[in-house]
Order: structure tokens, then C-alpha cells, then sequence
């Protein structure tokens, strides 16, 4: 059988280590077998990926963005909850879209996370999700996620 680290691998990724929080808030906040990850941006070790959905990027290389944040979030959960991702279940994520005010495919971009996770996860990653446009998110990354995740240990 794949795990969830393979499967990430097949998709061209390794788990990184978590990105330290860069203002006052705690990456992980947990309350019985619930954890809540902090916000997490489109980024990776060559930088943050920046953009403005509608403007300065296009659907594809946000959902790409997307799926940069995706994996941030799931280090979170690796290192900073110190949770065996084959043991956790996505209950719930919010994707921020950096956006024009009339950009309207802020889903699209959302399904990169989504699909990434799912695919990583199985049917523990199926999720209820939220996708919203943000007129800028920090760093001007394209991309921010937050959720909430079930401990199955």
C-alpha cells in the first residue's frame, strides 16, 4: 500500500519542514483529537508564490499555487501536530484567493488544494471546503489555507 508520503512524492513533492509563523499565532492549536492548522500560504523554499488571480495569474498557475499551500498545511499536520498522516481526517479547509473584485473562479483555483490532498489522503481527505477571493493575503501570496483536522489515533 502507498502512503500518504509516496503518493505526495508522486505528485513531485516533499513534506518540508513547517514554515515558521511570521507574526503572533501558533501554527497548530489542538483541543481533544480536533486540530486546528493556522493559516498556510503558497510558498516553498524558492519563495513565496505571488500573484493576483484575475490580474497578474490565471487559473492554473493559482490552483498550482494552491497546491503549494496544500502541501504546507500537511506539514503542519506531519510535524508541527506531530500526527502519522495516514491517521487524520480533513474535516474542513478555507482557501483565501488573492484576487481582482471580479475574478470568479476562486473554486477552480481552491480544487488545487483540494485535489492534491484527496489524492494524498484518500477518503480521509475528503473535505467541506470554502473558497474565498481576498483583495491581498500576506507576503502578496496567492494562496493561503487554514482548516480543521480530526486525529483518528
Amino acid at each position: 500500500m502507498t502512503t500518504p508520503i509516496e503518493k505526495l512524492r508522486e505528485y513531485g513533492y516533499e513534506l518540508p519542514s513547517p514554515k515558521a509563523p511570521v507574526a503572533t499565532y501558533i501554527p497548530v492549536a489542538r483541543t481533544g483529537n480536533v486540530i486546528y492548522i493556522s493559516g498556510q500560504i503558497s510558498s516553498s523554499d524558492a519563495g513565496v508564490s505571488v500573484g493576483k488571480l484575475g490580474d497578474t495569474m490565471n487559473v492554473v498557475q493559482g490552483a498550482n499555487a494552491a497546491e503549494l499551500a496544500a502541501v504546507n498545511f500537511l506539514s503542519q499536520i506531519a510535524h508541527s501536530a506531530g500526527l502519522d498522516l495516514e491517521k487524520v481526517r480533513i474535516l474542513k479547509l478555507t482557501i483565501f484567493v488573492n484576487s481582482t473584485a471580479d475574478f470568479a473562479e476562486h473554486h477552480l483555483v481552491a480544487n488545487g488544494a483540494s485535489d492534491l490532498i484527496v489524492a494524498v489522503l484518500g477518503d480521509n481527505g475528503k473535505h467541506s471546503r470554502s473558497a474565498i477571493g481576498m483583495a491581498a493575503l500576506p507576503l502578496g501570496a496567492a494562496v493561503e489555507i487554514e482548516g480543521i483536522v480530526e486525529a483518528l489515533d
